[in-house]
Protein backbone atom coordinates (compact mmCIF):
# COMPACT_ATOMS: atom_id res chain seq x y z
CA UNK A 1 0.00 0.00 0.00
CA UNK A 2 1.24 3.49 -0.86
CA UNK A 3 0.21 6.91 0.43
CA UNK A 4 -1.70 8.98 -2.16
CA UNK A 5 0.35 11.44 -4.29
CA UNK A 6 0.29 15.12 -3.47
CA UNK A 7 -0.74 17.79 -5.96
CA UNK A 8 1.95 20.41 -6.71
CA UNK A 9 -0.76 22.96 -5.95
CA UNK A 10 -0.12 22.17 -2.29
CA UNK A 11 2.29 25.08 -2.17
CA UNK A 12 2.47 28.83 -1.55
CA UNK A 13 1.20 31.13 -4.29
CA UNK A 14 4.51 32.95 -4.44
CA UNK A 15 6.22 29.80 -5.67
CA UNK A 16 4.04 29.85 -8.79
CA UNK A 17 4.49 33.63 -9.11
CA UNK A 18 8.26 33.16 -9.16
CA UNK A 19 7.99 30.18 -11.49
CA UNK A 20 6.23 32.33 -14.08
CA UNK A 21 8.84 35.08 -13.75
CA UNK A 22 11.72 32.61 -14.05
CA UNK A 23 10.25 31.10 -17.20
CA UNK A 24 9.51 34.50 -18.73
CA UNK A 25 13.09 35.66 -18.19
CA UNK A 26 14.68 32.28 -18.94
CA UNK A 27 16.25 32.57 -15.49
CA UNK A 28 16.87 28.86 -15.03
CA UNK A 29 20.52 28.07 -14.40
CA UNK A 30 21.56 25.61 -11.71
CA UNK A 31 20.57 26.58 -8.18
CA UNK A 32 21.61 25.11 -4.85
CA UNK A 33 19.21 25.24 -1.90
CA UNK A 34 19.80 23.81 1.57
CA UNK A 35 17.37 22.96 4.36
CA UNK A 36 18.55 23.63 7.92
CA UNK A 37 17.39 24.74 11.36
CA UNK A 38 18.61 28.16 12.44
CA UNK A 39 18.15 27.69 16.18
CA UNK A 40 17.17 24.77 18.36
CA UNK A 41 13.96 25.13 20.41
CA UNK A 42 14.27 25.64 24.14
CA UNK A 43 15.23 22.44 25.98
CA UNK A 44 16.43 20.77 22.78
CA UNK A 45 20.10 19.85 22.72
CA UNK A 46 19.82 18.06 19.38
CA UNK A 47 17.36 17.22 16.61
CA UNK A 48 16.79 13.95 14.75
CA UNK A 49 16.50 14.13 10.95
CA UNK A 50 13.34 12.54 9.56
CA UNK A 51 11.06 12.70 6.53
CA UNK A 52 13.64 12.10 3.80
CA UNK A 53 11.78 9.15 2.28
CA UNK A 54 8.60 11.20 1.84
CA UNK A 55 10.62 14.15 0.51
CA UNK A 56 12.17 11.96 -2.17
CA UNK A 57 8.77 10.44 -2.97
CA UNK A 58 7.47 13.95 -3.56
CA UNK A 59 10.34 14.93 -5.85
CA UNK A 60 10.16 11.73 -7.88
CA UNK A 61 6.42 11.94 -8.46
CA UNK A 62 6.08 15.71 -8.92
CA UNK A 63 3.59 16.22 -11.76
CA UNK A 64 0.92 18.76 -12.69
CA UNK A 65 -2.19 16.78 -13.55
CA UNK A 66 -4.62 17.83 -16.25
CA UNK A 67 -6.98 18.96 -13.48
CA UNK A 68 -4.22 21.03 -11.81
CA UNK A 69 -3.37 22.74 -15.09
CA UNK A 70 -7.02 23.35 -15.98
CA UNK A 71 -7.65 24.97 -12.59
CA UNK A 72 -4.60 27.24 -12.91
CA UNK A 73 -5.64 28.26 -16.41
CA UNK A 74 -9.21 28.99 -15.29
CA UNK A 75 -7.99 31.02 -12.30
CA UNK A 76 -6.78 33.76 -14.62
CA UNK A 77 -3.74 34.38 -12.45
CA UNK A 78 -1.15 33.13 -14.93
CA UNK A 79 -0.36 33.58 -18.58
CA UNK A 80 -0.39 30.87 -21.26
CA UNK A 81 3.42 30.67 -21.36
CA UNK A 82 3.48 29.21 -17.84
CA UNK A 83 0.40 27.04 -18.31
CA UNK A 84 1.83 25.49 -21.47
CA UNK A 85 5.02 24.39 -19.68
CA UNK A 86 3.45 22.71 -16.71
CA UNK A 87 2.42 19.47 -18.41
CA UNK A 88 6.08 18.54 -18.85
CA UNK A 89 7.31 19.95 -15.55
CA UNK A 90 9.47 17.41 -13.67
CA UNK A 91 12.14 17.48 -10.99
CA UNK A 92 15.41 16.52 -12.70
CA UNK A 93 17.90 17.58 -10.06
CA UNK A 94 20.10 15.92 -7.47
CA UNK A 95 19.80 15.69 -3.71
CA UNK A 96 22.31 15.17 -0.93
CA UNK A 97 21.01 14.51 2.57
CA UNK A 98 21.80 13.26 6.04
CA UNK A 99 20.33 9.78 6.45
CA UNK A 100 17.10 9.68 8.41
CA UNK A 101 17.71 9.09 12.08
CA UNK A 102 20.87 11.24 12.15
CA UNK A 103 21.30 13.67 15.05
CA UNK A 104 22.03 17.22 13.91
CA UNK A 105 22.41 20.73 15.28
CA UNK A 106 21.94 24.43 14.50
CA UNK A 107 22.78 25.68 11.00
CA UNK A 108 23.71 22.22 9.74
CA UNK A 109 22.07 21.42 6.39
CA UNK A 110 20.27 18.10 6.44
CA UNK A 111 19.23 18.27 2.77
CA UNK A 112 20.67 19.95 -0.33
CA UNK A 113 18.83 20.33 -3.63
CA UNK A 114 20.75 21.05 -6.86
CA UNK A 115 18.49 21.68 -9.85
CA UNK A 116 17.46 24.28 -12.41
CA UNK A 117 16.22 27.27 -10.45
CA UNK A 118 12.49 26.92 -11.31
CA UNK A 119 12.47 23.32 -10.09
CA UNK A 120 14.50 23.94 -6.95
CA UNK A 121 12.30 26.92 -6.06
CA UNK A 122 8.90 25.32 -6.62
CA UNK A 123 9.59 22.40 -4.26
CA UNK A 124 10.50 24.64 -1.30
CA UNK A 125 7.16 24.76 0.47
CA UNK A 126 6.36 21.06 0.37
CA UNK A 127 9.91 19.99 1.27
CA UNK A 128 9.86 22.24 4.34
CA UNK A 129 6.40 20.93 5.19
CA UNK A 130 7.58 17.30 5.10
CA UNK A 131 11.00 17.64 6.70
CA UNK A 132 9.96 20.10 9.37
CA UNK A 133 7.11 18.05 10.78
CA UNK A 134 8.72 14.62 10.83
CA UNK A 135 11.97 16.04 12.23
CA UNK A 136 9.99 17.90 14.90
CA UNK A 137 8.12 14.76 15.99
CA UNK A 138 11.10 12.41 15.75
CA UNK A 139 13.08 14.80 17.95
CA UNK A 140 10.28 14.98 20.52
CA UNK A 141 9.91 11.19 20.47
CA UNK A 142 13.66 10.77 20.98
CA UNK A 143 13.40 12.77 24.20
CA UNK A 144 10.68 10.42 25.40
CA UNK A 145 12.79 7.38 24.54
CA UNK A 146 15.71 8.82 26.49
CA UNK A 147 13.44 9.66 29.44
CA UNK A 148 12.10 6.10 29.74
CA UNK A 149 14.92 3.68 28.91
CA UNK A 150 13.79 0.11 28.37
CA UNK A 151 10.07 0.99 28.40
CA UNK A 152 7.58 0.26 25.64
CA UNK A 153 6.40 3.54 24.11
CA UNK A 154 3.40 3.63 21.77
CA UNK A 155 2.04 6.49 19.67
CA UNK A 156 -1.55 7.24 20.69
CA UNK A 157 -1.72 10.66 19.03
CA UNK A 158 -3.84 10.45 15.88
CA UNK A 159 -7.02 11.89 17.41
CA UNK A 160 -5.20 14.99 18.67
CA UNK A 161 -2.97 15.52 15.64
CA UNK A 162 -3.33 18.62 13.47
CA UNK A 163 -4.84 16.75 10.54
CA UNK A 164 -4.71 13.31 9.02
CA UNK A 165 -1.27 13.52 7.41
CA UNK A 166 0.22 14.85 10.64
CA UNK A 167 -1.21 11.95 12.64
CA UNK A 168 -0.01 9.43 10.09
CA UNK A 169 3.53 10.69 9.69
CA UNK A 170 3.85 11.24 13.45
CA UNK A 171 3.45 7.48 13.79
CA UNK A 172 6.32 6.99 11.34
CA UNK A 173 8.56 9.61 12.94
CA UNK A 174 8.05 8.32 16.48
CA UNK A 175 8.70 4.71 15.42
CA UNK A 176 11.86 5.87 13.67
CA UNK A 177 12.98 7.49 16.92
CA UNK A 178 12.53 4.32 18.98
CA UNK A 179 8.83 3.89 19.81
CA UNK A 180 7.60 0.32 19.85
CA UNK A 181 4.63 1.06 17.59
CA UNK A 182 1.45 3.00 17.05
CA UNK A 183 -2.32 2.81 17.40
CA UNK A 184 -2.75 4.30 13.89
CA UNK A 185 -3.82 1.44 11.65
CA UNK A 186 -2.87 3.03 8.31
CA UNK A 187 0.68 3.54 9.55
CA UNK A 188 0.89 -0.20 10.09
CA UNK A 189 -0.41 -0.83 6.58
CA UNK A 190 1.96 1.67 4.94
CA UNK A 191 5.18 1.06 6.83
CA UNK A 192 4.75 -2.22 8.70
CA UNK A 193 4.86 -0.44 12.05
CA UNK A 194 3.66 -2.69 14.91
CA UNK A 195 0.10 -1.87 15.98
CA UNK A 196 -1.10 -1.60 19.57
CA UNK A 197 -4.58 -1.03 20.95
CA UNK A 198 -6.77 -2.04 23.85
CA UNK A 199 -10.30 -0.79 24.53
CA UNK A 200 -12.07 2.47 25.36
CA UNK A 201 -13.94 3.31 28.53
CA UNK A 202 -17.11 3.39 26.42
CA UNK A 203 -16.77 -0.35 25.77
CA UNK A 204 -16.85 -1.05 29.48
CA UNK A 205 -19.62 1.47 30.12
CA UNK A 206 -21.80 -0.22 27.50
CA UNK A 207 -22.05 -3.36 29.70
CA UNK A 208 -23.90 -3.65 32.97
CA UNK A 209 -20.75 -4.68 34.85
CA UNK A 210 -17.00 -4.59 34.43
CA UNK A 211 -16.87 -8.35 34.79
CA UNK A 212 -19.22 -8.79 31.83
CA UNK A 213 -17.22 -6.26 29.76
CA UNK A 214 -13.86 -7.85 30.59
CA UNK A 215 -15.05 -11.34 29.71
CA UNK A 216 -16.72 -10.19 26.48
CA UNK A 217 -13.56 -8.47 25.32
CA UNK A 218 -11.40 -11.44 26.30
CA UNK A 219 -13.53 -13.77 24.20
CA UNK A 220 -13.45 -11.43 21.19
CA UNK A 221 -9.79 -10.35 21.41
CA UNK A 222 -7.90 -13.12 23.21
CA UNK A 223 -4.44 -12.41 21.76
CA UNK A 224 -2.33 -10.00 23.80
CA UNK A 225 -5.28 -9.13 26.03
CA UNK A 226 -4.87 -5.78 27.83
CA UNK A 227 -7.66 -4.69 30.18
CA UNK A 228 -8.48 -1.06 30.96
CA UNK A 229 -8.85 -0.59 34.73
CA UNK A 230 -9.84 2.98 35.52
CA UNK A 231 -13.41 3.38 34.25
CA UNK A 232 -14.81 3.26 37.81
CA UNK A 233 -12.46 2.15 40.58
CA UNK A 234 -8.94 1.23 39.47
CA UNK A 235 -7.96 -0.95 42.40
CA UNK A 236 -11.31 -2.76 42.46
CA UNK A 237 -10.90 -3.46 38.73
CA UNK A 238 -7.42 -4.87 39.35
CA UNK A 239 -8.81 -7.22 42.00
CA UNK A 240 -11.55 -8.21 39.56
CA UNK A 241 -8.92 -9.15 36.99
CA UNK A 242 -7.28 -11.52 39.47
CA UNK A 243 -10.68 -13.17 40.03
CA UNK A 244 -11.49 -13.44 36.32
CA UNK A 245 -8.04 -14.51 35.15
CA UNK A 246 -8.56 -18.23 36.01
CA UNK A 247 -11.88 -18.24 34.13
CA UNK A 248 -10.18 -16.62 31.16
CA UNK A 249 -7.33 -19.13 31.35
CA UNK A 250 -9.84 -21.99 31.31
CA UNK A 251 -11.12 -20.54 28.03
CA UNK A 252 -7.58 -20.37 26.65
CA UNK A 253 -7.10 -16.63 27.20
CA UNK A 254 -4.11 -15.26 29.07
CA UNK A 255 -4.19 -11.70 30.43
CA UNK A 256 -1.14 -9.92 29.03
CA UNK A 257 -1.50 -6.51 30.61
CA UNK A 258 -3.61 -3.83 32.20
CA UNK A 259 -3.85 -0.13 31.34
CA UNK A 260 -4.09 2.88 33.65
CA UNK A 261 -5.35 6.11 32.09
CA UNK A 262 -6.00 8.53 34.96
CA UNK A 263 -5.10 9.43 38.51
CA UNK A 264 -1.71 9.41 40.22
CA UNK A 265 -0.19 6.85 37.90
CA UNK A 266 2.93 6.15 39.98
CA UNK A 267 0.89 5.47 43.12
CA UNK A 268 -1.76 3.48 41.29
CA UNK A 269 0.85 1.43 39.46
CA UNK A 270 2.40 0.33 42.76
CA UNK A 271 -0.97 -0.62 44.21
CA UNK A 272 -2.07 -2.45 41.06
CA UNK A 273 1.28 -4.23 40.86
CA UNK A 274 0.83 -5.46 44.41
CA UNK A 275 -2.73 -6.64 43.72
CA UNK A 276 -1.74 -8.47 40.56
CA UNK A 277 1.28 -10.11 42.17
CA UNK A 278 -0.74 -11.27 45.16
CA UNK A 279 -3.26 -12.72 42.72
CA UNK A 280 -0.61 -14.77 40.93
CA UNK A 281 -0.44 -12.46 37.91
CA UNK A 282 3.21 -11.46 38.15
CA UNK A 283 3.52 -11.76 34.37
CA UNK A 284 0.85 -9.12 33.68
CA UNK A 285 2.36 -5.81 32.55
CA UNK A 286 1.18 -2.33 33.46
CA UNK A 287 0.70 0.19 30.66
CA UNK A 288 -0.05 3.86 31.39
CA UNK A 289 -1.50 6.67 29.32
CA UNK A 290 -3.31 9.97 29.78
CA UNK A 291 -1.72 13.30 28.81
CA UNK A 292 1.87 12.27 29.46
CA UNK A 293 5.05 14.00 28.28
CA UNK A 294 8.76 13.25 28.67
CA UNK A 295 8.94 15.03 32.03
CA UNK A 296 6.32 12.64 33.39
CA UNK A 297 8.29 9.70 32.01
CA UNK A 298 11.49 10.96 33.59
CA UNK A 299 9.67 11.35 36.91
CA UNK A 300 8.31 7.80 36.75
CA UNK A 301 11.77 6.50 35.87
CA UNK A 302 13.38 8.36 38.77
CA UNK A 303 10.70 7.12 41.17
CA UNK A 304 11.05 3.53 40.00
CA UNK A 305 7.33 3.28 39.22
CA UNK A 306 6.43 -0.29 38.14
CA UNK A 307 5.11 0.80 34.75
CA UNK A 308 6.21 -1.25 31.74
CA UNK A 309 5.02 0.98 28.90
CA UNK A 310 3.36 4.24 27.98
CA UNK A 311 0.92 5.56 25.41
CA UNK A 312 2.00 9.01 24.24
CA UNK A 313 -0.58 11.24 22.58
CA UNK A 314 -1.07 15.00 22.48
CA UNK A 315 2.36 16.05 23.72
CA UNK A 316 3.98 13.83 21.08
CA UNK A 317 2.02 14.70 17.95
CA UNK A 318 1.93 18.43 18.70
CA UNK A 319 5.43 18.60 20.23
CA UNK A 320 3.61 20.71 22.78
CA UNK A 321 6.59 22.33 24.53
CA UNK A 322 8.24 23.22 21.20
CA UNK A 323 5.62 23.09 18.44
CA UNK A 324 7.75 24.44 15.60
CA UNK A 325 11.33 24.56 14.37
CA UNK A 326 12.99 27.73 13.11
CA UNK A 327 13.88 26.03 9.85
CA UNK A 328 14.62 27.35 6.37
CA UNK A 329 15.29 26.28 2.77
CA UNK A 330 17.63 28.87 1.33
CA UNK A 331 19.46 29.61 -1.91
CA UNK A 332 23.20 29.11 -1.35
CA UNK A 333 24.48 29.13 -4.93
CA UNK A 334 23.18 30.18 -8.35
CA UNK A 335 24.81 29.96 -11.78
CA UNK A 336 28.04 28.76 -10.20
CA UNK A 337 28.36 31.65 -7.73
CA UNK A 338 27.81 31.39 -3.96
CA UNK A 339 24.85 33.38 -2.65
CA UNK A 340 24.13 34.58 0.85
CA UNK A 341 21.17 36.09 2.68
CA UNK A 342 22.19 38.92 5.03
CA UNK A 343 18.86 39.72 6.70
CA UNK A 344 19.19 40.62 10.38
CA UNK A 345 18.99 37.48 12.48
CA UNK A 346 18.59 35.32 9.36
CA UNK A 347 21.99 35.47 7.66
CA UNK A 348 23.05 32.27 5.92
CA UNK A 349 26.38 30.63 5.11
CA UNK A 350 26.94 30.55 1.33
CA UNK A 351 27.85 27.72 -1.01
CA UNK A 352 27.45 23.96 -0.99
CA UNK A 353 28.29 22.73 2.49
CA UNK A 354 29.18 19.52 4.26
CA UNK A 355 29.11 18.55 7.92
CA UNK A 356 31.95 16.47 9.36
CA UNK A 357 31.43 14.74 12.71
CA UNK A 358 34.13 13.64 15.13
CA UNK A 359 33.87 10.95 17.83
CA UNK A 360 35.87 10.06 20.92
CA UNK A 361 37.48 6.71 21.69
CA UNK A 362 34.18 5.39 23.05
CA UNK A 363 32.31 6.37 19.90
CA UNK A 364 30.46 9.35 21.35
CA UNK A 365 30.04 12.54 19.34
CA UNK A 366 32.52 15.26 20.29
CA UNK A 367 31.91 18.01 17.75
CA UNK A 368 31.05 18.92 14.18
CA UNK A 369 32.68 21.08 11.54
CA UNK A 370 30.59 22.99 9.00
CA UNK A 371 32.53 23.80 5.87
CA UNK A 372 32.34 24.09 2.10
CA UNK A 373 31.75 20.80 0.36
CA UNK A 374 35.25 20.27 -1.03
CA UNK A 375 37.11 21.27 2.13
CA UNK A 376 37.89 17.85 3.58
CA UNK A 377 37.90 17.83 7.37
CA UNK A 378 38.64 15.24 10.01
CA UNK A 379 35.61 13.11 10.79
CA UNK A 380 32.63 11.48 9.12
CA UNK A 381 30.90 13.46 6.32
CA UNK A 382 27.17 13.35 7.05
CA UNK A 383 25.55 14.54 3.81
CA UNK A 384 25.32 11.73 1.27
CA UNK A 385 24.10 11.63 -2.36
CA UNK A 386 20.58 10.17 -2.51
CA UNK A 387 19.11 11.39 -5.82
CA UNK A 388 20.49 12.06 -9.28
CA UNK A 389 18.65 13.23 -12.40
CA UNK A 390 15.39 13.25 -10.43
CA UNK A 391 15.59 9.61 -9.39
CA UNK A 392 16.77 7.88 -6.24
CA UNK A 393 20.30 6.54 -6.50
CA UNK A 394 19.19 3.53 -4.44
CA UNK A 395 15.92 2.47 -2.81
CA UNK A 396 15.19 4.18 0.49
CA UNK A 397 16.28 1.97 3.40
CA UNK A 398 13.58 0.03 5.26
CA UNK A 399 12.12 1.90 8.20
CA UNK A 400 13.48 -0.77 10.55
CA UNK A 401 16.99 0.06 9.33
CA UNK A 402 16.42 3.77 9.87
CA UNK A 403 15.19 2.98 13.36
CA UNK A 404 18.38 1.08 14.08
CA UNK A 405 20.43 4.06 12.94
CA UNK A 406 18.46 6.41 15.18
CA UNK A 407 19.04 4.14 18.19
CA UNK A 408 22.76 4.15 17.47
CA UNK A 409 22.74 7.95 17.18
CA UNK A 410 21.02 8.34 20.55
CA UNK A 411 23.57 5.98 22.09
CA UNK A 412 26.40 8.13 20.69
CA UNK A 413 25.12 11.44 22.08
CA UNK A 414 27.30 13.15 24.68
CA UNK A 415 25.91 12.39 28.12
CA UNK A 416 24.82 16.01 28.63
CA UNK A 417 22.64 15.89 25.51
CA UNK A 418 21.05 12.60 26.51
CA UNK A 419 19.47 14.38 29.48
CA UNK A 420 16.27 16.38 29.05
CA UNK A 421 18.02 19.60 30.04
CA UNK A 422 21.32 19.82 28.14
CA UNK A 423 24.07 21.34 30.23
CA UNK A 424 25.95 22.87 27.29
CA UNK A 425 25.55 23.41 23.57
CA UNK A 426 27.12 20.85 21.27
CA UNK A 427 30.15 22.38 19.50
CA UNK A 428 29.64 23.11 15.79
CA UNK A 429 32.69 24.85 14.34
CA UNK A 430 32.50 26.99 11.21
CA UNK A 431 35.66 26.34 9.18
CA UNK A 432 38.06 29.02 8.01
CA UNK A 433 37.27 28.06 4.42
CA UNK A 434 33.56 28.74 4.91
CA UNK A 435 34.24 32.02 6.72
CA UNK A 436 36.48 33.13 3.82
CA UNK A 437 33.80 32.18 1.30
CA UNK A 438 31.27 34.28 3.21
CA UNK A 439 33.62 37.26 3.22
CA UNK A 440 34.28 36.90 -0.51
CA UNK A 441 30.55 36.64 -1.20
CA UNK A 442 29.90 39.79 0.82
CA UNK A 443 32.62 41.69 -1.08
CA UNK A 444 31.22 40.61 -4.43
CA UNK A 445 27.73 41.66 -3.38
CA UNK A 446 28.99 45.04 -2.17
CA UNK A 447 30.92 45.62 -5.42
CA UNK A 448 27.86 44.76 -7.51
CA UNK A 449 25.73 47.11 -5.41
CA UNK A 450 28.23 49.93 -5.91
CA UNK A 451 28.07 49.46 -9.69
CA UNK A 452 24.26 49.46 -9.81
Amino acid sequence: MQAPPTSPLLTDLYQLNMLEAYFEQDHAETAVFEFFVRKLPARRGFLLAAGLEQALDYLETLRFSDADIAWLAASGRFGPALIDRLADFRFTGEVHAMPEGTAFFENEPILRVVAPLPQAQLVETRLINILHFQTLIASKAARMVLAAPGKQLVDFGLRRAHGAEAGLTAARASYLAGFAGTATVLAGALWDIPLFGTMAHSFIQSYDSEAEAFMAFARARPEGLVILLDTYDTEAAARLVTVLAPRMAAAGVRVAGVRLDSGDLAVLARRVRSILDQGGLEHVTIFASGGLDEDDLAGFTKAGAPIDGYGMGTSLVTSSDGPALDCAYKLEEYAGLPRRKLSTGKATWPGRKQVWRRYDAEGRMTGDVLSVEGDAQTGEPLLQPVMRAGRRIAPSPPLAQVRTRAAAELARLPSALARLEPAAAYPVQVSDALARLAEATDRRHADQGARA
